[in-house]
């Protein structure tokens, strides 16, 4: 295995090995919800959806952070992070992790709602016509810990591929070394379409690039093992003018999620519940102004849509104030625990 994703899975692992408890003995009126950088997308919808919980009386505090690792970490910590936006691949990421601790960790996270796509663009030279192709490649991955690194490392693993070497690059960088030859391929996971990739087009009339550019193209990323965990997306003439035709891809999506709060009755389980079930109710009745008003992104939303291998958060899915479906269930244990009590003979028509 490549040494540097080895430190880079060493890092990751030293992030969730500790498994903290959550933090009970925090302020559980405030909810924290973790996001990424203070200029990104997921910012923006964690604001966009501040504004509308407040009309469910819920008082949410918007967090920047690194990304969806970062989030992971937080949500698994002491602090008040209740909920965030994660790219939905992290869930196979640590699914397939060598740490009990990570794979435990992912067994607890749950889907609240799906949002917007994030396609997945695999710029490479023309000796590279597949994804297995990449076997024996250098391949710039992005830099460790970034969702793009995230994506590239659990796309490798699925499909078995490995590289000769993995370049922890970002992208701009990864893009010139496809150019020059230095590498064979890129990734870059990012909504389309990307100013990267239209600024290579803007190459295509400068004769000094010419010969640069005709080596080089998207791979198709088709495969089905892919698409048990992504989305099925595509590349084509309207999104980079100087493709030729259309090249399918995948997309990653941005999901709202949270640690499952449905497997506790303490206080502090059953409050977060509550405000998740408030939360749930918030977004889904304010979608149509959420489109209209908020980030332009909200109108790609699709509250119902499935994606891959997600668990649904049964809390924000449960309707007012904590839900039947809980309540349901926590009367019908208090009643199996009654009937415990009585001697066989005596037990009561329930």
């Amino acid at each position: 295995m490549n040494r540097r994703l080895i430190v880079g899975l060493f890092l990751l692992g030293s992030f969730f090995g500790l498994t903290p408890s959550l933090a009970e003995e925090v302020d559980a009126k405030q909810i924290g919800m973790v996001t990424g950088s203070k200029t990104g997308t997921y910012i923006q919808f964690g604001n966009d959806i501040a504004g509308v919980a407040k009309t469910v009386s819920l008082d949410i505090v918007v967090k920047d952070s690194q990304g969806s690792i970062d989030n992971i970490k937080r949500i698994n910590s002491k602090e008040n992070a209740t909920f965030g936006i994660v790219q939905s691949d992290v869930l196979g990421f640590l699914s397939r992790s060598e740490s009990p601790e990570m794979r435990q960790l992912a067994g607890r996270l749950r889907l609240i709602f799906p949002f917007y796509n994030e396609e997945v663009h695999l710029f490479a030279n023309k000796s590279v016509q597949t994804f297995n192709d990449l076997q024996g490649k250098r391949v710039a991955v992005g830099e460790p810990g970034s969702g793009t690194w995230l994506t590239a490392i659990n796309l490798l693993q699925l499909t078995g591929v490995k590289p000769a070497e993995m370049l922890n690059i970002a992208p701009l960088q990864g893009v010139t070394a496809v150019l020059k030859g230095e590498a064979d391929a890129m990734f870059y996971v990012a909504g389309k379409p990307v100013n990267l990739f239209t600024k290579v087009g803007n190459l295509i009339n400068k004769p000094e690039f010419a010969a640069m550019l005709s080596n080089v193209r998207f791979v198709p990323l088709d495969d089905p093992r892919m698409l048990k965990e992504y989305q099925p997306a595509k590349v084509s003439q309207a999104d980079y003018d100087w493709l030729s035709g259309e090249v399918p891809t995948i997309a990653v999506k941005a999901v709202l999620m949270s640690f499952d709060f449905s497997g506790k009755q303490s206080p502090y389980f059953v409050q977060r519940c509550g405000q998740l079930a408030k939360l749930g109710q918030a977004i889904r009745s304010n979608i149509g102004q959420l489109r209209q008003t908020g980030h332009p992104k909200w109108k790609e939303v699709n509250l119902d849509e499935k994606v891959g291998v997600w668990q649904l958060d049964s809390c924000s899915r449960s309707g007012k104030g904590g839900g039947s479906e809980v309540d349901l269930t926590r009367q019908l244990e208090k009643i199996l625990l009654n009937l415990r009590q009585w001697p066989q003979w005596q037990v009561p028509t329930v």
